[in-house]
């Protein structure tokens, strides 16, 4: 093949002309092909120039591609800048926190809490299996993974936060110590991002054992407690090296939520502590750090009570306590972020109404306990007081000494409420305009079969419950009315009923009670009180009634400061929670268990008052609920083993047969009350009621000619099931308290089991309301008679 046929080239302008049909400078044969490849560069070019529309905001690949390429670069310059500029800080603050200062409302100092408790021990000190604990719980790939911090750990973290799922950590163990000894614990991308780049320089200049021994000694524990040790101490009463492998398990559950699962605080919280626990000892299963034999044989390791300094004695630790919680519920300050301390808490806790509080429950209970009497070593009380327009709390009672006695009885939430559950159940008829079976529209004077043991009955037919009344008393056709004077189970338990458990429950939460109180179930035995709420939370709900409907959060924290700055607080709102008919409704029905039911003792205020009296299951607690206009309050007599912390029957505590609501909670909210209002004006209730409601025309009483009043002659029935006369029906106090002899000096017998004997008069009987026994007794009183008053739920 020739050079001219393997290389071609055009001919020189100045030669022959091109071959026909040619272009100059093209190969002969491709004229038409290469004509047709610059069309198509040309028509690509054009309709690149040509984007319009939509088209024209979409970036192309390449440009893509720069965009993140430069990202990238940015990015990687920025963290590495970032490495070169940041070191590892001094120590912060933390090491040696400032005091938390707790103020009553007038600025005096209840308590002053947060210095920190930490002993600081060598890893060595620490048993293999309690290091391997925390490991399990906390970050189980910490020694044999170099990483210092958990990338996608922190990214699914952040994204779960940012889509609403929760605040979480996404941090390792380095991250975490980072975070405890040189940073703090705002939750900030900065703080974040120092955290990140500070733990993996602290990765590369300390050995792991140095990161985890020095996380042993800072992590925040709960009770105060800053470090391994402490905590040892603070839940064990033990020095470190001496924990078995289950209570290190629990220590390092503690780190997750510190308050949360401290079980002897927070009783009710104890399943999700042991769920923890039993994730901690699996993990080390898992992990072949613990033989499967032996964790098959751990027991959940129950913690001692605290053992906290004298000054939280008395009232101020229960205080304390409160206050620490509040601030963690809503979302104010965590927990480890105040016990940092310098923080500067003034409550809404009134000073003269919280001695006030402390003196009712010296006088009419703690008073009345004796040494010698074993009942007596099991009685606790609780007691809460709210203003209700608005929200604040201005006295707690926690219990008898916060040094004694850990758990504040105000806030626990483990005990059944018992009958002042009740009132929630009228106000949900009302709301809901319910009727009953028959169709008739269910008022204060709709009137219901009281016979003991009756079955529910609901739409479908009998329901198979069928409560018993307080001594099994049958009354017969009575009023709402009445049997809320006389808390007649059977009446109530069908009234839930045709409102619809469901209806009542909801009500119950618009008035206060949180929706995850324990066993508050939507069946008819809701209306007995089965719900284990907390004092506060009832006197929350019963505020709600007395400011005629209208609901808001309680309110425990006034102001809080640091450093001269004040800390933003959320804004209280109310709304109409359920209306003001019906909660005026209720309020006017439980006047008339002050005036004549259950709770006469709660006369003794001095003023315009209402309320209700409740007794839990086998007497176990024993309530009384009510308010005036102007203060909701209620108190509650438990009864619990100082050494196994079971709860127990009341009986014959106090001196009393039985203790109830009409007695020593009553005569405590009454003393409370008069002394807590005792410089202000009595203000009458200003009512709304439901149409039908109105307070129908009782017959009147018949006198003895004494002048005494005899009970036989009311309009209520006095008869047993077998036609004796009952014994205090439901606990009502000096007008069915046992039969009158005509002033004769004798017993009660099966009518008032042993009554009050008296030298002219009648049996005294064994009333309810006063809480020491006395009935009427004719015209002289007689002596205090061991009979059982009260309305207990069955």
């Amino acid at each position: 093949m020739s050079d001219e046929s393997q290389h071609w080239a055009p001919r020189d302008p100045s030669g022959a002309a091109a071959a026909p049909g040619s272009h100059q400078g093209e190969p002969p044969g491709n004229s038409g092909k290469n004509r047709k490849d610059r069309k198509d560069r040309k028509d690509r070019k054009n309709s690149r120039e040509r984007r319009t529309g939509w088209r024209r905001v979409i970036p192309t690949w390449r440009m893509a591609l720069g965009t993140v390429l430069g990202l990238a670069v940015l990015l990687g310059v920025g963290i590495f800048a970032a490495y070169r500029l940041v070191d590892i800080p001094a120590a912060n603050a933390a090491a040696t926190a400032q005091s938390n200062v707790y103020l009553y409302r007038d600025g005096s100092v209840i308590a002053r809490d947060g210095d920190v408790n930490r002993e600081k021990v060598k890893l060595s000190q620490v048993p293999p299996t309690v290091r391997q604990a925390v490991l399990a719980a906390e970050d189980r790939d910490f020694y044999s993974d170099d990483r210092a911090v958990d990338v996608k750990a922190m990214v699914r973290a952040g994204w779960n936060t940012v889509t609403g799922k929760g605040k979480q950590g996404g941090s390792t163990i380095t991250q975490q110590y980072v975070k405890n000894y040189y940073l703090g614990q705002e939750r900030t991308v900065l703080r974040k991002a120092k955290e990140a780049i500070i733990a993996v320089k602290l990765n590369r200049e300390e050995t792991k054992d140095q990161i985890f021994e020095g996380y042993l000694n800072t992590s925040y524990f709960g009770r105060n407690a800053y470090g391994i040790q402490a905590a040892a101490q603070a839940y064990y009463g033990k020095n470190v090296e001496e924990l078995t492998t289950a209570e290190g398990a629990y220590l390092a559950s503690l780190l997750n939520a510190p308050s949360a699962y401290d079980v002897v605080a927070h009783p009710d919280n104890e399943p999700a502590a042991q769920r923890r626990w039993n994730y901690v000892l699996d993990g080390m299963v898992k992990e072949d750090w613990l033989d499967a034999a032996e964790r098959a044989t751990t027991e959940f390791p129950t913690p001692g009570e605290t053992k906290p300094s004298t000054g939280l004695s008395g009232q101020r630790g229960y205080i304390v306590q409160a206050v620490e919680d509040y601030l963690n519920r809503r979302g104010i300050l965590d927990e480890k972020t105040l016990a940092t301390g310098g923080y500067r808490i003034t409550t809404t806790l009134d000073k003269a109404k919280q001695d006030a509080f402390v003196k009712a429950v010296d006088t009419n209970v703690m008073s009345r306990t004796s040494a010698e009497r074993k009942a007596d070593r099991n009685v606790r009380v609780g007691g809460a007081s709210i203003v209700p327009a608005t929200g604040e709390v201005v006295a707690l009672y926690g219990g008898i000494d916060y040094t004694k006695q850990y758990v504040s009885n105000a806030t626990r939430r483990d005990y059944q409420v018992g009958s002042i559950f009740k009132p929630f159940v009228l106000t949900s008829a009302v709301v809901n305009d319910s009727t009953t079976q028959d169709g008739e529209r269910i008022t204060p004077n709709t009137v219901y079969d009281g016979a003991n043991k009756r079955m529910v009955v609901g739409v479908q037919g009998p329901t198979d419950y069928a409560p018993a009344n307080e001594d099994d008393v049958d009354y017969g056709d009575i009023t709402v009315r009445t049997a809320t004077d006389k808390s007649v189970n059977s009446v109530y338990a069908q009234m839930a009923q045709d409102v619809g458990p469901g209806k009542v429950r909801d009500t119950a939460v618009a008035l206060g009670i949180p929706t995850d109180t324990p066993d508050l179930t939507a069946s008819p035995s809701i209306a007995l009180g089965t719900a284990n709420a907390s004092v506060l939370d009832m006197t929350e709900a019963y505020a709600t009634l007395a400011d005629h409907g209208r609901h808001g959060r309680h309110v425990l924290v006034e102001k809080v400061t640091k450093d001269g700055t004040e800390i933003e607080l959320p804004e209280r709102t109310t709304d109409q929670a359920v209306s003001r008919e019906a909660a005026d409704t209720t309020t006017a029905v439980l006047r008339s268990v002050v005036e004549g039911g259950t709770g006469t003792a709660a006369q003794a205020v001095g003023r315009p008052a209402v309320g209700k009296t409740g007794t839990a299951e086998e007497d176990r607690a024993a309530w009384f609920a009510g308010y005036t206009p102007d203060l909701a309050t209620v108190v509650a007599v438990m009864g619990q083993n100082p050494k196994t912390g079971a709860q127990t029957p009341l009986y014959g505590a106090l001196g009393l047969p039985r203790v109830n609501g009409g007695g020593a909670p009553a005569e405590t909210w009454a003393a409370y009350t008069e002394a807590a209002l005792r410089s202000s004006p009595a203000q009458e209730f200003d009512l709304e009621t439901a149409p039908g409601s109105d307070e129908e025309d009782e017959p009147p009483l018949d006198e003895d000619s004494d002048g005494s009043t005899d009970p036989s002659s009311s309009s209520e029935p006095t008869t047993g099931p077998s036609g004796t006369t009952p014994s205090s029906p439901a606990g009502d106090s000096t007008d069915t308290g046992g039969t009158d002899t005509g002033g004769t000096n004798g017993t009660a017998g099966a009518t008032g089991g042993s009554g009050e004997t008296g030298s002219t008069g009648g049996t005294g009987g064994d009333g309810d309301s006063g809480g020491d026994g006395r009935g009427d007794g004719g015209s002289v009183q007689g002596v205090r008679g061991p009979g059982f008053p009260g309305d207990r739920t069955v």
